[in-house]
C-alpha cells in the first residue's frame, strides 16, 4: 500500500511540474540502473552465470530509454542475410534495419569482404548496434568462402587434447570479431547416439555425453574468453532422431528420465559454467509437452518451465531458424514468431515477416498473452549482451587485409594440429604402419570413388614412388577386372575412399555395390591400407573393412585430412585419435591405436618448430627479385627443421617463355650437388663398412692410375681438393675438327650398336669413348703449386672406384643402397628415361657442343659424354628428395629408423680437415669460408659446423647440425645461357638461407623476452 502511494505521489508531482514522459522514464531508468547494477554486483557469479549478466547497466538503460514499445519488440528479432545475393536483397535488409529497427542479423552464404561491407552499412543505418551472428560450427567456412575450414565436431570428438579445441574456439572467436560477428551458433552439444541421424551426425562430438560435454566446454570457453557468445544447440537434444527438422518435425518418444540423463546433461554442465546462449530445437517431445505437432521451440513447458525455471537458465535463448519446416509448415510467418516468443524464447531467429511479427506480438500484449514488462525484460537482456559484446563501443570493420587476417598462419597451423590429433587408426595388423622398408614395396595408390588425382595420392608420393589408379563408383565388371589385373604386380595397396556422401540416408553414403565388391576382394588378396575420407558412420557400409591391414578414419575429405593421413602412413606424424562413436561390432567407441611420428619427414609450417610464417616472407621477395632480374626463370625452395619440412615452395616457370610453371615435384639438374649426393654418399657408406679409407690412396682403389702421377694421392687430400688435380678438362673439344664438325669416330646423330650412348637429342657417343676420358684424366699433369684447387677430376673417376670396391654399377649401387631405401626415388641420372619432359626443368641452350636446349640430359659436357652418369655431375632430382638425402646426413647416416651410413662417418666427413692451413673444406663438402669473407659460400649466420655444396646450374643445399636444419635451393640459372652470373651476384641462395637464420634468431629473442 505504501509503495502504491509513493508511486501515485511521484506521478502527480511529475504532472504538476510539467515533466515529460521521457524525463520521467530517464529518471526512473537512472534509479533502476543504479539499483540493477548493485543487484548484479551482488548476484553475478562469473564462474557459472552467462558473462553478459555483468554488463554495464547504465548503457543498457540509456539505450532502452530511447526505444518505443515496437522497437523493444524488434530487438528480439534476428533476420537472415546473404552476402552472395543481389543488390535487391541487400537493400531489402537495409529497409528492415532502418524501418523496423531489428535487433540482429544472421549471415548465411557469401564471402568475408562482401559481408563486411554489408555489416558496416547496416550498423551505420541501425538505431541500436546490431547483434551479428553466424552458423560457424567448423568456423566461418561453414558459410563463407576464402576462410579456414576447421574439422567437423565428430572429428573433434576423436581428439584427446581438449586444449586444442579451446584454442580453436578462441581462434574462431577472433575471426568472428574481425568480421564484426558477435554470436557463433556453436557448439553442437547434441549426443549423437543414432547412426541414421540426418541432421546432426557428423556435427556432433559423439555418442558419449561426457566426451561431448568436455569438448563443448572447451569450445565454449575458447569463444567466450575472446568475447564471442557461444550457443549450445539444439535444446533439449537433437542427437537421437532420424528426421531432419529442416524438412519435417522429429518426434522424440523418450521419457523425461532418459532426456534428463543423456540429452540434457551437456546443456546442464555448460550452463553451470557460464554458457552465454543456447538454441532450442524444432522437435516434438510428448514426455515434455504432449501437444500434437508442436515443436519444442514453441512449447512453454519446454522453454519456460523446463529451461528457464526448472534448470534456471539465465542466458539468451534463441529459437532455431523459424523458416525451417519443423515449424514453418504448421504456422505462417509472424504467427510462428509470436508463438516462439510466448513459449519463452528471447531471440527469434530467421524472422521472415518482421512487420507481421511485430504486429502479432503487440496483439499478444494487448490480449494479455504476454506483458510489455516481459518483452522489456528480454529486450534489456539482449541489450546487456550487446554491451558485453562491445557494441557500446562499436567500430566499423576494417576490410584491408581482411582475407589475410582470417587465414592467418596461427589458424592454419592450429587447423593442422586439430586434424592430426583427430586421425584415428582402427586397424594396424602386424604394425604395418608406419610403413618400413619402402624399397621392398611396389605401392599402388588407389582412389576409390573418383577419377581425379587426389591430395592423398600426392601426399603418399612425397615419401616414395607410387603408381596411381582410380575406381569410379559405377565401374563396369570389365573395368573392375582390368583394374584387378593391373594391381597384380603390386605388393602394397593404399586405398582412399573419396567423394562419400556426408549425411546418413538411403544411399549408403555413396558406397556402391561395385566399390564394395572390389574393396572386399582387394582386402582379401593384397596387403591393403584403407583411408576413409568421409562421415565415420560410412565405415559400417564397407564390407570386410575390419580385415584390412590398416584402416584410418579421417572423418572428412579435405586437402589437409588427406595430406596428414599420408604422413601418418609413412610415419611423418603419429596416430592419436579415438573413435567417438560405435560404428558396429568391429569399430567401437574409444577404439584408436597409437603410432609414433618422426620416422620420416613431416610436412608442416614454421609454427611447428616454434618459428613464425611471417618471418619467412623474405624468401618470396628474394626469389621474386632473382626472377625479375632474370637471374633464373624459376626455383624450388625447401627448409626442414627438426625433421619437419616447414617451407616448401615452387616459384616461376621452367623457362622465360612462362609456359610451364615450376612444381615442387619437378626435377632439376643438380650439377655439382651431384658430388655430395653420389660419390660422397657411396664413399661414406663404404667407409662406415670399413671398405673405404680416406687415408688410403687412389691407386689402392683404382688400378688404372697405377704408375701414374695420381697413384699415391691420398683421398683425404683428394676430397678436400688439395691433391694437386687440375680443376677440369674440356673433353668435348677433343671430338671437334677444325671445321666445327665432330670427328667420325666420336658422335652420330642416330643410336646404333657402336654408338648407343645418348649425350643429347640426336647425338650419340661411341660406346668406348669413356675410356679416352679416363685416360685423359690419368695422364693430366698435377698443379705446379700445392694447395687448394677445386677439381672435378677425381669425382669423374669415383664411379670406377665404387664399382671396383662393390662389383656393382655406380647408379645401381646408389639407388639400391641409399636412394630407394630412404624414398628419394626422383634422384636419378638421365631422367628422360623415367619422366615426362614437362616434369624436368630444362637448363641451357648450349650453342657450342650440343647446339640445342638441354632438356632431360645433363648440362655438364663431361658427364654427358659419359652417358649422363658421373660422380661430379649428372644427377637430377627434386628438392624434396635432395632434402631426404641431406636429412640422412644431418642424422649422421640414419633415416627412418635404419642406419645407412654407420660409424659416425658423416660427422667425420663433414668436419674441417685443414683449417689451420687455410683450407676450410670438409671431405667432399663445402663448409663456411673464412670468417669475415665477402660473398661467402654460406649464409652469414651459418655456424662453423654446417656444411653443404652448390652447383653450377644454380643449385645449393646446406646442412646445419647446430640448428637441426636442412636447406635446398634448386634453380636453372643457366637458362638460357651459362653466361649469366646474376644469381651469384645477388647471393640469392645464401640470402634465402639467412632469412631462415633470422627467423630462428627472432624466435630465440622472443623466448628470452617472454620466457
Amino acid at each position: 500500500m505504501e509503495k502504491r502511494s509513493f508511486l501515485l505521489l511521484t506521478l502527480v508531482a511529475l504532472f504538476l511540474f510539467g515533466a515529460t514522459d521521457a524525463d520521467a522514464q530517464r529518471r526512473t531508468s537512472k534509479t533502476r540502473s543504479s539499483t540493477a547494477q548493485k543487484a548484479v554486483a551482488k548476484t553475478f557469479n562469473p564462474a557459472t552465470d552467462p558473462p553478459f549478466l555483468n554488463a554495464d547497466q547504465a548503457w543498457v538503460d540509456s539505450v532502452f530509454s530511447t526505444l518505443t514499445p515496437e522497437e523493444r519488440i524488434a530487438q528480439l528479432i534476428m533476420i537472415p542475410v546473404y552476402s552472395n545475393k543481389d543488390q535487391a536483397h541487400i537493400d531489402s535488409v537495409s529497409k528492415l534495419v532502418t524501418k523496423y529497427k531489428v535487433g540482429g542479423l544472421i549471415f548465411f552464404q557469401g564471402g568475408p569482404v562482401r559481408q563486411a561491407h554489408m555489416t558496416n552499412r547496416y550498423q551505420r543505418e541501425s538505431k541500436v548496434p546490431l547483434m551479428v551472428s553466424i552458423d560457424g560450427e567448423w568456423g566461418l567456412a561453414m558459410r563463407l568462402d576464402s576462410t579456414i575450414k576447421f574439422p567437423y565436431q565428430m572429428a573433434l570428438g576423436g581428439i584427446e587434447d581438449e586444449q586444442l579445441i579451446y584454442e580453436m574456439g578462441a581462434e574462431i572467436a577472433r575471426q568472428c570479431r574481425r568480421l564484426g560477428i558477435h554470436v557463433n551458433f556453436a557448439p553442437v552439444v547434441d549426443v549423437n547416439n543414432n547412426a541414421n541421424n540426418p541432421v546432426i551426425g557428423f556435427r556432433s562430438f559423439g555418442e558419449d555425453k561426457y566426451n561431448v560435454t568436455r569438448k563443448a566446454m572447451a569450445y565454449m570457453r575458447g569463444m567466450q574468453d575472446e568475447k564471442v557468445l557461444a550457443n549450445a544447440k539444439h535444446f533439449p537434444g537433437h542427437g537421437d532422431t532420424n528426421v531432419d527438422s529442416h524438412y519435417g518435425l522429429p518426434v522424440i518418444h523418450f521419457s523425461k528420465l532418459r532426456l534428463d540423463s543423456v540429452e540434457l546433461y551437456p546443456f546442464r554442465q555448460l550452463m553451470k559454467n557460464g554458457l552465454g546462449s543456447l538454441m532450442v530445437a524444432h522437435m516434438n517431445i510428448p514426455a515434455l509437452d504432449n501437444t500434437d505437432s508442436l515443436a519444442s521451440t514453441l512449447s512453454k513447458p519446454i522453454v519456460t518451465d523446463l529451461l528457464k525455471k526448472e534448470m534456471g537458465y539465465k542466458g539468451l535463448v534463441f529459437t532455431d531458424a523459424l523458416n525451417m519446416d519443423g515449424v514453418a509448415k504448421f504456422y505462417p510467418p509472424g504467427i510462428v514468431d509470436v508463438k516462439a516468443l510466448l513459449a519463452g524464447n528471447d531471440m527469434l531467429l530467421n524472422t521472415m515477416d518482421v512487420k507481421t511479427t511485430i504486429e502479432e506480438i503487440k496483439k499478444a500484449i494487448a490480449n494479455g498473452e504476454i506483458t510489455q514488462e516481459e518483452v522489456d525484460a528480454r529486450a534489456r537482456k539482449v541489450l546487456a549482451a550487446k554491451q558485453w559484446l562491445g557494441l557500446d563501443k562499436y567500430k566499423p570493420i576494417e576490410t584491408e587485409n581482411l582475407i589475410e587476417d582470417l587465414n592467418n598462419p596461427h589458424a592454419k597451423y592450429l587447423n593442422q594440429q586439430l586434424v592430426e590429433a583427430s586421425l584415428t587408426l582402427l586397424r594396424n595388423k602386424q604394425s604395418i604402419l608406419p610403413i618400413q622398408n619402402i624399397d621392398t614395396l611396389k605401392v599402388a595408390a588407389l582412389a576409390i570413388g573418383t577419377k581425379q588425382e587426389t591430395d592423398f595420392q600426392r601426399g603418399l608420393a612425397r615419401y616414395t614412388k607410387v603408381d596411381t589408379f582410380f575406381l569410379q563408383p559405377t565401374a563396369s565388371l570389365a573395368e573392375l577386372m582390368a583394374l584387378k589385373e593391373k594391381l597384380q604386380e603390386y605388393n602394397l595397396i593404399v586405398a582412399g575412399m573419396h567423394k562419400l556422401n556426408l549425411k546418413a540416408g538411403g544411399s549408403n553414403f555413396g558406397i556402391t555395390a561395385e566399390m564394395n565388391l572390389f574393396l572386399k576382394d582387394l582386402i582379401r588378396s593384397k596387403p591393403t591400407i584403407v583411408g576413409v575420407f568421409g562421415n565415420v558412420y560410412s565405415l559400417a557400409e564397407m564390407e570386410s573393412l575390419e580385415k584390412a591391414d590398416a584402416v584410418i578414419a579421417a572423418y572428412q575429405e579435405t586437402p589437409q585430412t588427406q595430406d596428414l593421413t599420408a604422413q601418418m602412413i609413412f610415419g611423418g606424424i603419429g596416430a592419436k585419435g579415438k573413435l567417438p562413436v560405435t560404428i558396429n561390432n568391429a569399430f567401437k567407441i574409444d577404439d584408436g591405436l597409437r603410432t609414433n611420428g618422426g620416422l620420416r619427414f613431416a610436412y608442416t609450417m614454421p609454427e611447428a618448430v616454434g618459428l613464425k610464417t611471417q618471418d619467412f616472407e623474405g624468401i618470396d621477395s628474394l626469389v621474386a627479385q632473382a626472377m625479375e632480374q632474370k637471374a633464373t626463370p624459376g626455383a624450388q625452395v625447401l627448409v626442414a627443421k627438426d625433421g619437419k619440412v616447414i617451407y616448401h615452395k615452387a616459384y616461376g616457370f621452367h623457362t622465360y617463355d612462362n609456359e610451364q610453371p615450376v612444381q615442387v615435384t619437378d626435377l632439376y639438374d643438380l650439377a655439382s650437388v651431384t658430388k655430395i649426393s653420389t660419390s660422397l654418399a657411396a664413399f661414406m657408406k663404404l667407409s662406415g663398412e670399413g671398405r673405404f679409407d680416406v687415408d688410403r690412396t687412389l691407386g689402392e682403389y683404382l688400378p688404372i692410375v697405377e704408375g701414374s702421377n695420381k697413384e699415391n694421392l691420398k683421398y683425404r687430400d683428394i676430397l678436400t681438393h688439395q691433391a694437386g688435380l687440375k680443376s677440369w678438362i674440356p673433353f668435348w673439344k677433343e671430338t671437334v675438327k677444325k671445321n666445327g664438325k665432330f670427328k667420325w669416330a666420336t658422335f652420330k646423330a642416330d643410336s646404333s650398336r657402336r654408338f648407343p650412348i645418348k649425350v643429347a637429342d640426336n647425338l650419340y657417343i661411341h660406346r668406348r669413348y669413356c675410356n679416352k676420358i679416363y685416360k685423359a684424366i690419368v695422364k693430366s699433369p698435377l698443379n705446379e703449386k700445392p694447395g687448394y684447387v677445386y677439381s672435378d677430376l677425381s669425382f669423374i673417376l669415383a664411379p670406377l672406384v665404387v664399382q671396383n670396391i662393390t662389383g656393382e654399377k655406380f647408379e645401381t649401387y646408389l639407388k639400391e643402397n641409399i636412394y630407394q631405401p630412404i624414398g628419394a626415388t626422383s634422384l636419378t641420372f638421365n631422367p628422360y628415361k623415367y619422366y615426362r619432359p614437362e616434369q624436368i626443368v630444362p637448363t641451357e641452350y648450349e650453342p657450342h657442343f650440343r647446339k640445342q636446349l638441354l632438356h632431360g640430359t645433363v648440362h655438364d659436357e663431361g658427364a654427358a659424354m659419359l652417358g649422363g652418369v658421373s660422380g661430379h655431375a649428372g644427377l637430377f632430382g627434386n628438392s624434396n628428395d635432395v632434402a631426404k638425402l641431406m636429412q640422412l646426413y644431418l642424422q649422421d647416416g640414419k633415416y627412418a629408423g635404419e642406419t645407412y651410413i654407420s660409424g659416425n662417418t658423416v660427422s667425420e666427413f663433414s668436419k674441417c680437415q685443414f683449417c689451420d692451413q687455410g683450407n676450410y673444406r670438409a671431405l667432399g663438402f663445402d663448409r663456411p669460408a673464412k670468417p669475415g669473407a665477402q660473398n661467402s659460400n654460406a649464409a652469414p649466420s651459418a655456424p662453423a659446423e654446417s656444411f653443404g655444396h652448390s652447383g653450377f646450374t644454380g643449385t645449393y643445399t646446406w646442412i646445419d647440425p647446430v640448428n637441426n636444419l636442412v636447406y635446398v635451393f634448386l634453380s636453372n640459372r643457366v637458362n638460357p645461357t651459362r653466361e649469366n652470373p646474376r644469381l651469384s651476384q645477388l647471393n640469392t641462395r645464401t640470402n634465402v638461407l639467412q632469412v631462415v637464420y633470422d627467423a630462428i634468431e627472432k624466435s630465440k629473442l622472443a623466448q628470452r623476452t617472454n620466457p
